[in-house]
């Protein structure tokens, strides 16, 4: 069994399609997901798929790429966390690839909420999911100087160097690979899944977007997440079985929940 540890299932794409989704999680063998939230306003929506679903779990944070949007406060983000469906803390961390012609310090209101939420990770003893985009040399900055290590979490999606995935295994977080790491482009990135232990390794869809192959420039859904498993397996020379077992139980571990499949 396979588990997509970062969904977004809260989105348009999957308003009128949930049923489907699900049921087609199931036919892949997918378990579990986590459903990540973006934003406040869209928050309660995310909380409630994890309610009404046991498989479905579900963050609380606000993405480093929304910039007009409410800011969280650590109060909100810890007072939130106490929900049991609640189990990490973002997506957070920093996104310079729009920054265009802004200067470094026009984001300094990206680095301040990235601080928030790591403080809030921390007080409320939840993992972080972090999202890293041209940006990775503050991100790992930023995560030592708040202290990061004591909690850790997932670098979701990650698609930075092995220096960059050894920082951040060394400061306690796991890595997470989306459908990129399928594309024949992906050459480097494809060396640094190698690299990562299988103990220290998590898939995901990141749905709807960034669909494997054969699936790419589809709507994405977490029951792909099994080709990302596959495609992984396969590169890091292990069965499929040896994969899901070690991505699942790796999950578990890294949200500090029990481990149950339904």
């Amino acid at each position: 069994m396979f588990i997509d540890s970062h969904c977004h299932l809260d989105f348009p794409e999957f308003q009128t399609r949930l049923p489907e989704v699900l049921a087609n999680m199931a036919a892949s063998k997918v378990s579990h997901a986590l459903c990540v939230s973006v934003d406040l306003p869209d928050f309660p929506k995310v909380r409630q798929l994890a309610m009404d679903h046991p498989h479905l779990y579900a963050s609380v944070g606000v993405h480093p790429d929304y910039e007009n949007t409410p800011e969280p406060s650590v109060e909100f983000l810890v007072e939130q966390s106490k929900h049991p469906k609640i189990i990490a803390i973002g997506e957070t961390g920093l996104d310079y690839y729009r920054m265009g012609d802004r200067s470094y310090e026009s984001m300094e209101w990206q680095r301040e909420r990235f601080r928030v939420h790591i403080r809030a990770a921390i007080a409320a003893k939840k993992p972080l999911i972090i999202h890293t985009r041209s940006s990775s040399e503050d991100t790992l900055r930023i995560l030592k100087e708040e202290g990061a290590d004591r909690i850790g979490g997932v670098m979701h999606c990650f698609t930075e160097t092995s220096d960059v995935a050894k920082a951040a295994m060394e400061m306690g977080f796991y890595i997470s690979f989306s459908g990129i790491v399928t594309f024949k482009s992906a050459k480097d990135l494809q060396e640094t899944c190698k690299y990562v232990p299988l103990d220290r390794l998590l898939i995901e869809t990141d749905s709807p977007y960034l669909a494997p192959i054969p699936y790419r420039g589809k709507v994405n859904e977490p029951a792909w997440v099994s080709k990302v498993g596959e495609f992984v397996a396969e590169l890091k020379g292990v069965s499929i079985e040896q994969l899901a077992e070690h991505t699942s139980s790796n999950f578990f571990k890294c949200f500090q929940i029990d481990r149950v499949f339904l």
